[in-house]
């Protein structure tokens, strides 16, 4: 189980860059790192060069993965396993405080739902 904050945000920062083709990363900094689509789409009331996906920002006591698709698609993402679900804070924050192959898993199927969704709905490429 990992528990170290910089490898929290290590190992879901692959997790995320594991997706590259449908995203694309914007700011990849040790405190921010950040994915976004690659195709113009609406954001809003505007539209932006790559709709907000996911970002990761690293906390003193856990790393904050802020997850797009669970804000705007929230029906889709309401079967998270009850240990998730300990992490979410609001509608589409995590403090994620630790990791284990299970937890790592999950985070990987929600972001395969979450991405053929935004296809679905021309968000992605």
């Amino acid at each position: 189980m990992i528990t170290d904050v910089a490898e929290i945000r290590e190992s879901l920062k692959e997790i995320l860059e594991s997706f590259l083709g449908p995203l694309k990363v914007r700011v990849d900094k040790l405190s921010n790192f950040e994915v976004t689509g690659t195709i113009e789409a609406p954001q809003g009331k505007k539209m932006v060069q790559g709709i907000y996906f996911s970002s990761l920002v690293p906390k003193e006591k856990d790393v904050r993965f802020y997850f797009y698709p669970a804000y705007t698609h929230p029906t889709e993402f309401e079967n998270l396993s009850e240990r998730l679900q300990k992490f979410k804070k609001g509608k589409s924050c995590f403090h994620v405080k630790y990791l284990d192959e299970d937890l790592k898993e999950e985070i990987k199927q929600i972001i395969v739902k979450a991405i053929k969704v935004y296809q679905k709905d021309g968000l992605l490429a």
